[in-house]
């Protein structure tokens, strides 16, 4: 039997690709996307796209009934930096979504959920080098604090009412397709884009700012594989550290300096240099690969081939 999916913030930087990664292996019409506005994007073009506010309890109930859901994708939330401007909202919106999907698996009604942590769960007291699975996790940022919090909830959920809670922490991530989304670590995207259009690129970070980050295929195939493993491989309800490649914005900007060598970068550090700051620079995620058979592809040179040829 294939899952009846629902993706909430099916049009974001993840959704987007997920979504046509799942219509792709379970079938269109068994992978309901949706958001709070309906644009004109593949995503919503695509197949069976709905209108909700994750914020609303009883138009995600009245979906999950209407589309005899099993699997729901929770992808909707206000990233790092973008939270910092509007802390309330971000609170509100990051935490109570993640609730009202808990609830309804608590209450029978769906059996799987996908929820996504971030590395922003660390903070500036966390071990900066190969950061452990677990390890100290004091967040600075209302984003990070969200999700330490939502972490908590899932596990707590599992534990105490046998919810099917899966989750990965990303770090930061890397796609051609959709645009910056407004995370800290959104300058090794935007870093593509101006190096084809403009051969410069001012950077907000500080040239040795080093980051963990990822390419979005293999985010998301780790998404779906970790969604599909047997319930029995799946040994942490809070969260599974992901790792694939750290570098910094002199390590990327050499590496694409390679294809376009009149590319120059200059750096302006501005308020997501504090944040940055405050995150690993590199991740263990053994417990990930030992578990349920995490594997990256990419590293930084296939990465900026495959970005460059598609972007170009």
């Amino acid at each position: 039997m294939n899952p009846k999916i629902l993706i909430i913030g099916a049009c974001g930087q993840i959704g987007t690709e997920l979504t046509q990664k799942l219509r792709k292996i379970y079938g269109t019409e068994n992978v309901i996307a949706s958001d709070i506005r309906k644009l004109n994007t593949d995503v919503v073009n695509s197949g069976p796209f709905e209108v909700v506010n994750a914020l609303d309890f009883n138009q995600i109930e009245h979906l999950v009934e209407v589309h005899k859901i099993t699997d729901v994708y929770l992808m909707a939330a206000l990233l790092s930096a973008t939270a910092e401007k509007n802390p309330a909202f971000a609170w509100d919106l990051n935490m109570n979504s993640l609730f009202h999907v808990l609830n309804l698996a608590k209450a029978k009604k769906i059996q799987k959920i996908f929820w996504p942590s971030s590395i922003a769960v660390f903070g500036p007291t966390t071990p900066k080098e190969n950061t452990p699975q677990y390890t100290v996790m004091e967040p600075s940022t209302v984003y990070g604090i969200s999700k330490q919090a939502g972490e908590r909830w899932c596990e707590y959920y599992h534990n105490i009412y046998g919810v099917d809670v899966r989750s990965i922490r990303y770090p930061g991530l890397i796609s051609w397709s959709t645009p910056p989304g407004g995370g800290t670590t959104d300058y090794a995207v935007d870093i593509f884009y101006k190096a084809i259009a403009d051969k410069k690129y001012e950077c907000f970070l500080s040239s040795e700012t080093k980051m963990p980050m990822m390419y979005m295929d293999d985010a998301i195939d780790a998404t779906i594989n970790i969604m599909k493993a047997p319930v029995e491989e799946i040994k942490i309800h809070s969260s599974y550290n992901l790792a694939a490649m750290s570098f910094t914005p002199t390590e990327i900007a050499a590496e694409i300096k390679k294809h376009i060598p009149e590319f120059e970068i200059t750096y302006n550090p501005d308020f997501r240099q504090k944040i940055a700051d405050s995150w690993p620079a590199s991740i263990d995620d053994s417990s990930a690969r030992e578990d349920w058979g995490w594997n990256h592809k990419f590293d930084l040179e296939t990465m900026t081939k495959d970005m460059l040829e598609h972007l170009a």
